[in-house]
Formats: C-alpha cells, sequence, structure tokens
C-alpha cells in the first residue's frame, strides 16, 4: 500500500472503534439532552490540541446551542510556536496545578450541567482537574480520550491519576499509541496523527444524537445552517437565534458567581 492508503486504512479501523461505542455515546448524548433541556449548559474543555473537538462541537455549521466552549488561550495558542506566547509555555501552564479551578471559578456551576473533558492521553494535570473539579459540583463528566495511548502514557499528576479516574463515562478515539499512525521507509519515527480523526467523528455523534433527543423532546434545536442549503434569510435567522440563546444560556452561568449559597437555620 501506498503511504496514503495506510493512512486510510488507519481511519477506517478508527471508524471501527468508534461504531463500537454506540452505547456510551447514546448515554452521553441523554446526559446532555437533559441538560440543555433544563435550560443548562454541556461544559466542553480541552487543552493543546484538543481544543479542535471543542470548536468542533460549537459554533460551525450543523450544531446549536447549549454548549459552553471553554478555550483558554494560554493552553491553547500555538500559531507562533516559539517566542512569546509559544508551545513552550502553552505546555508548562498544561500541568500546573489549581489552573483548573481557576477556570471554573467563573462560571455558576449547577448539578443540571454536564460536561465532556477531552485529552487524548488523559494525562496532563489541567484537563484531568478540570474533570475532577466538575465531579466535586456533582456534575457528570464524559471523557473522551485515546485509551491506548492513556493506558501506556505516564501521568503529570502526583498521585498517577487520569482523566479517565474521573469521568462517568470514557469515549475513545480509536487512535494508536503516540497518535501518528504511519511508518515512512527511512523515518524512525511516525508521522499522520488519528486521534483529531476519531474525536471529531465522536463529537459529531453525540452532537447528531443529542439533537434527535432534543427534537423528540418538542424542542428541536436551532441549527446553524448555509445559506447554500436554505436560502440567506432562513440561514441568518437561525444564526442570530442561535447566538441569541447561547447568550441568554451563558447569562445563567455568570448571574450567580460568587453568590454564597443561603444556609438553612435550624431551631
Amino acid at each position: 500500500m501506498t503511504i496514503i492508503e495506510q493512512y486510510l486504512e488507519k481511519c477506517r479501523h478508527i471508524l471501527q472503534v468508534v461504531g463500537q461505542q454506540q452505547a456510551a455515546i447514546q448515554e452521553a448524548a441523554r446526559w446532555f439532552a437533559d441538560t440543555i433541556l433544563a435550560g443548562r449548559m454541556v461544559h466542553v474543555f480541552g487543552s493543546g490540541h484538543s481544543r479542535i473537538m471543542v470548536e468542533e462541537m460549537w459554533p460551525r455549521y450543523g450544531s446549536f446551542p447549549g454548549f459552553n466552549p471553554i478555550v483558554e488561550l494560554s493552553l491553547t495558542f500555538h500559531n507562533l510556536v516559539v517566542g512569546a506566547n509559544g508551545q513552550r509555555q502553552a505546555m508548562f501552564l498544561e500541568n500546573v496545578p489549581g489552573l483548573a479551578e481557576r477556570i471554573l471559578r467563573n462560571f455558576d456551576i449547577s448539578e443540571q450541567d454536564s460536561a465532556l473533558v477531552i485529552s487524548s492521553s488523559g494525562c496532563n494535570v489541567v484537563p484531568v482537574e478540570m474533570a475532577e473539579e466538575f465531579q466535586k459540583r456533582g456534575v457528570k463528566v464524559v471523557g473522551l480520550i485515546t485509551q491506548e495511548h492513556s493506558d501506556q502514557s505516564t501521568s503529570k499528576r502526583k498521585d498517577g491519576l487520569k482523566l479517565s479516574d474521573f469521568a462517568d463515562l470514557v469515549l475513545d478515539t480509536g487512535a494508536p499509541v503516540g497518535d501518528a499512525m504511519v511508518h515512512v521507509p527511512g523515518l524512525d519515527t511516525p508521522v499522520g496523527p488519528g486521534s483529531t480523526v476519531g474525536g471529531a467523528m465522536l463529537v459529531n455523534c453525540l452532537k447528531a444524537e443529542v439533537a434527535r433527543l432534543l427534537t423528540e423532546a418538542g424542542q428541536p434545536p436551532k441549527v446553524l445552517t448555509a445559506g447554500a442549503l436554505v436560502g440567506s434569510e432562513r440561514a441568518t435567522e437561525l444564526f442570530e437565534a442561535a447566538y441569541d440563546e447561547h447568550a441568554h444560556r451563558l447569562a445563567r452561568l455568570y448571574a450567580q458567581v460568587g453568590v454564597p449559597s443561603p444556609v438553612s437555620l435550624n431551631f
């Protein structure tokens, strides 16, 4: 096989792995749909290149409000690579204990919320602590990892715990250890990562299943749709309505930030 055929063959394997997780995807989608139907939001977090999956969930064509994309630029801004805002700093910050709690301090988290935390290795401190902090707040967590890679990787936490240890449900991208999938003759290291392929499949399976559940519940989502498909007027209407709904949902996450919970006094 050619190098291209080899990569595509590996992608077919990933498709099989994703297809074998249908029951887990459906369960996660039920949690997410329940959150959205309750007027709350599904928090989606990923550091490093896992940011790609966050933005794949929302906002883009074929997606809808109900998801809170938590993207920290200090952990995900890779374009400059070196120098100020470079990759070295991002990789360092990704393993700073306590940063996840500081991020979530900005939101009024409810037990009605749910969360999707993405980390291919499941071993970096911030995404692991993010899942841990969500669970402390009574939020159900779906972890999206590369199972084989995570199993053979060492956690950066002192206690050795990984994202899977703080996830109520785990989804697997199906990529191999090290992520890269193709071996080129004469090159001693593989190329062509696969976790993004599997991650995008899983995220969009979740999205489609959530849309089905919302529609069956009588609350069809406002899906961002191209004008080439529905006409410019309808597309604009959908975009404006979806963005407005997102704003209203997000406002609820800020309304009670820092407000102490009422204390019940028994006499």
